[in-house]
């Protein structure tokens, strides 16, 4: 999509939204754009309300704001007149930017307005939707200049939508190649470094902990590592380490699942989050370095699938106590991290999984867990996180909770087999294979990444963490 300013709507025919905030005399004044006048008695621009009227050859959705709104709930009105609003919508398709608006404004109702045209029928017979035309071009009438709020906004957008088709298709489609091949095509069209290692090099470099999870898949483990320059590197550069959950679908392992499996696909969204900031951070030409890693493995059954019980050796050298298979995202971002930390030692860390249903007990559907004792990044984090409505709440990583890992035979167990506590002692078993970094967080966004929303019947991903990383970033 692209976008056009255009002065008045003399010669326009098409679909003009009209973005309205509530009127404080509902029953005296009427809206007015243009020429065109609604009676107030039948809408006043209340919160998630619209009005469609048709003259001169144009349809006019007037959109209901309320009295004031913040970035979530404005990008997802816009999103939601994209998505129902089909019908009203021609390949002409122009949006009034009230002088009010501030840019940040602009950016939550544009990249709104593109993510409406995400569908999750990506096997069926598809319906047009004029958006998903890559020429389609959306004029935009403002007395002020938004154009580059309005090309970031489409860049987020397109970013996001990346990550919405990655988490939501099948596994049979996403596998670790398929996204090892993602990112090596994204990087090229971006412009950022990608190396992939298969097994074989995974193998040579000690990835224990990694291999030992996609042993029970025939499809083959990729450890993808992403770097990011700026064309223009100066002195001081900042250097931001990402790691993100990579698994493909997670059946358990050998600790199956006895329900919700059929979700699992899901299991890659943390990866997704980050691959999806990647080519967001690449397109925005951020003045940053980036490194970032996403293990991509299948947790699969099979005879050679590795077993409760089993000692293993991670990349940092420590030895792991497997208690439960189906804790299996922390054994592959052990490794990632301890990669990182070691060939790359970026100044801040920031890791981000679906990683457990705990983390979705404490804080239900509406904010990812956050674990980091350095107080400075957990500030930040959220802020940049409530900024756009992608929440963040802290639990503690007390030393009390080292005891949940703590085993007998190795070093450290991956699960503490307590029904309490799981995500922090998750996070605790993260941490010990930090180095005591100084600057690390760890994000399981298990209750936000995937979920049930108007948009859609099923449950579905929603992208979260690629805006969020990326204006965390951007903030530094």
């Amino acid at each position: 999509m692209k976008t056009k300013k255009i002065q008045n709507l003399e010669k326009f025919s098409g679909t003009v939204l009209v973005p309205v905030f509530e009127t404080s005399n509902k029953n005296l004044i009427p809206i007015k754009f243009d020429d065109v006048e609604v009676s107030s008695k039948v809408f006043y621009g209340k919160k998630d309300s619209h009005y469609l009227a048709e003259k001169n050859n144009n349809t006019f959705i007037f959109i209901g704001l309320g009295k004031s709104i913040d970035y979530k709930s404005l990008k997802t009105t816009f999103r939601r007149i994209a998505s129902q609003e089909k019908e009203a919508f021609t390949k002409n398709v122009a949006l009034f930017l009230p002088s009010e608006f501030s840019s940040d404004q602009v950016e939550a109702a544009i990249s709104g307005l593109l993510l409406g045209t995400y569908s999750l029928g990506h096997f069926k017979k598809q319906d047009d939707h004029p958006f998903l035309d890559t020429d389609f071009e959306l004029d935009i009438l403002s007395g002020i200049d938004h154009t580059d709020s309005v090309n970031k906004a489409i860049k987020i957008a397109r970013a996001q939508l990346e990550t919405l088709s990655l988490v939501d298709l099948p596994p049979n489609k996403v596998t670790p190649k398929y996204m090892a091949k993602w990112a090596l095509d994204k990087g090229a069209k971006y412009g950022f470094d990608v190396e992939v290692l298969g097994f074989d090099a995974c193998k040579i470099e000690g990835l224990g902990a990694f291999l030992a999870v996609g042993k029970g898949s025939e499809n083959e483990p990729q450890f993808v590592i992403m770097k990011y320059s700026p064309k223009v590197e100066t002195d001081g550069l900042k250097h931001v380490g990402l790691v993100g959950k990579g698994i493909s679908f997670d059946t358990g392992g050998l600790n199956i699942k006895t329900a919700g499996m059929v979700h699992m696909k899901c299991d890659m969204a943390g990866g997704g989050a980050v691959f999806g900031a990647m080519q967001l951070i690449a397109d925005l030409q951020l003045p940053i370095k980036v490194t970032a890693i996403v293990p991509c493995a299948e947790n699969s059954v099979d005879s050679k699938s590795f077993l409760p019980s089993d000692v293993i050796t991670s990349y940092s050298g420590n030895s792991i106590e497997i208690i439960d298979t189906d804790a299996e995202g922390r054994l592959v971002l052990a490794d990632g991290l301890s990669y990182l930390i070691k060939n790359y030692k970026p100044e801040y860390i920031v890791d981000i999984a679906t990683l457990t249903g705990s983390s979705v007990g404490t804080l239900g559907y509406e904010a990812g867990a956050l674990f980091t004792n350095n107080e400075s990044m957990s500030k930040k984090l959220q802020e940049a996180g409530d900024s756009i409505g992608e929440r963040l709440w802290q639990l503690p990583l007390w030393d009390i909770y080292k005891q949940d890992i703590e085993s007998d035979i190795a070093d450290v167990k991956n699960y503490s087999g307590k029904p309490v506590a799981g995500a922090i002692s998750a996070a605790k078993f993260l941490e010990y294979f930090t180095e005591e970094h100084p600057a690390w967080a760890h994000l399981d966004v298990a209750g936000v990444a995937f979920g049930d929303d108007e948009f859609a019947k099923s449950k579905h991903a929603t992208a979260y963490g690629v805006h969020l990383l990326t204006k965390f970033i951007e903030n530094l």
